[in-house]
Order: C-alpha cells, then sequence, then structure tokens
C-alpha cells in the first residue's frame, strides 16, 4: 500500500516568498485607506506605493474621492495630478477632510494618448505624491508602462476606469470595484476583483462619509444648479 503524500511543509521558507492561500505582505510601502475595515482586506493594510491600483466603476458612478480621499490628504505635500477627471474637484470638501486644493494639478486631456503621456509624465516628477488616471480605453501593455513609471518613481497611481473593462487583462497589483451601496445611506460598497491573496467572496461596505464632508458636496451641488441657472438665463 502507497505511503501517504505528506502535506509541504513552509518551515523556514523566506518571508518573501507568498503563499496563495494567505494575503500577501507588502513588497514595499503602503498608504493605509484611511478605512480599517478596507486596510485589513489589502495586502499589507493599504495602498501599495509604487504600483498601479486599479478603481472600476459603474457608468455615471464617480465614487473615487470617497474612496481614495482620506489616504490622498495623507500622502504627502506634493501635486495630486488628475488627468482627464470628469469633473472639477469642489475644493471646500475636499479641504474639509484635510486634502489641501492648492496641492491638485489638473490636466484636462481628452485624448487617450494625451492622458497616458500626462500621466507618465506626472509619475516621474519628483514634486507629485499621487495621481489618479481617467482611462477609459487602454491596452494591457500601456497599463504595464505606467505601472513601471510608479515603480520606478514609488508614487501612488490610481487608474479609474469603468466597469466593462473587469474582463480585460490588467497588470494593476490592486484592482477593485467601487459604487455606493444599495439601499444603505450613503455607504460605499467595494469588491476586491484582484489583490494578492485568496478571493475576497463577499463585498465590502464601507462607512457613509462625515456629516461635514456630505453638507459640503450638498452645498457644492447647489452652487452648480444655481449657476446653470444664471448661464441659462444670460442666454
Amino acid at each position: 500500500m502507497p505511503a501517504p503524500a505528506l502535506s509541504p511543509s513552509w518551515a523556514g521558507v523566506h518571508p518573501d516568498v507568498w503563499q496563495a492561500d494567505a494575503l500577501a505582505g507588502a513588497p514595499a510601502r503602503v498608504l493605509a485607506t484611511g478605512d480599517i475595515l478596507l486596510d485589513a482586506q489589502l495586502p499589507g493594510g493599504g495602498w501599495p506605493l509604487g504600483a498601479l491600483s486599479e478603481i472600476l466603476q459603474p457608468p455615471g458612478v464617480h465614487s473615487e474621492w470617497r474612496l481614495l480621499l482620506p489616504a490622498l490628504a495623507r500622502s504627502g505635500s506634493g501635486a495630486v495630478v488628475l488627468v482627464g477627471a470628469p469633473q472639477i474637484p469642489f475644493g471646500p470638501a475636499l479641504g474639509a477632510q484635510g486634502l489641501d486644493p492648492r496641492r491638485l494639478l489638473w490636466v484636462a486631456a481628452q485624448a487617450g494618448a494625451q492622458r497616458l503621456w500626462a500621466t507618465e509624465q506626472a509619475l516621474r516628477c519628483a514634486d507629485v505624491d499621487a495621481v489618479l488616471a481617467w482611462l477609459e480605453t487602454v491596452r494591457a501593455d500601456q497599463l504595464r508602462r505606467l505601472q513601471m513609471a510608479a515603480a520606478e518613481y514609488t508614487k501612488l497611481l490610481f487608474v479609474l476606469r469603468p466597469e466593462r473593462a473587469h474582463g480585460e487583462s490588467s497588470p494593476a497589483a490592486l484592482r477593485l470595484w467601487a459604487a455606493p451601496a444599495a439601499d444603505q445611506g450613503d455607504a460605499l460598497e467595494v469588491r476586491a476583483l484582484k489583490r494578492r491573496g485568496p478571493p475576497l467572496s463577499q463585498a465590502l461596505h464601507l462607512a457613509a462619509r462625515p456629516s461635514r464632508l456630505a453638507r459640503l458636496l450638498a452645498a457644492s451641488q447647489f452652487m452648480s444648479s444655481h449657476a446653470l441657472d444664471r448661464t441659462s438665463a444670460s442666454v
């Protein structure tokens, strides 16, 4: 009768060797997300520095600030570059959460090639702490080039893409889906599509934004609607 197969022993294995049934540690530096629940599910406990993090969202949804703002506010004192952002950020709301609006640099690039070029150049700039790039259509080799630039200069890099890109190949070290949680007020639902570790079977539900931020965002929408009314009246 053949001897039973022995289970492999991981004793003595170097700690940098990742075991696929465990959440990986951080091979480099990370920055805490600002949410304990989310940190607990990310390798190393935060957003990876020097790596590409990809955020997918449904059509018409823009939850990136809800998800990224706490970390961006603590990312340093350098520029936070927004490449192809669909909307102009509301400075008072960001400032209330600790992100100095003077750190923001908005690059209004339209074509995909322009956005890729601007993103790579921003990653190579010493005065930049983080880059957010909104890329509708992009190839895996183009994302890999951005990943290499982020790694070379140890930058925070977030690429915002539509959820239809879920089935496409991506070199991102971390890939999340985010959208407002249904029937849970102002909570945010986050799913881990790709991480270095076992699959996350259930979605995370992150706490609602602070009431002060909610009031500021409501005020910004009110101001925007009145500005549109004044524009219409003057036409």
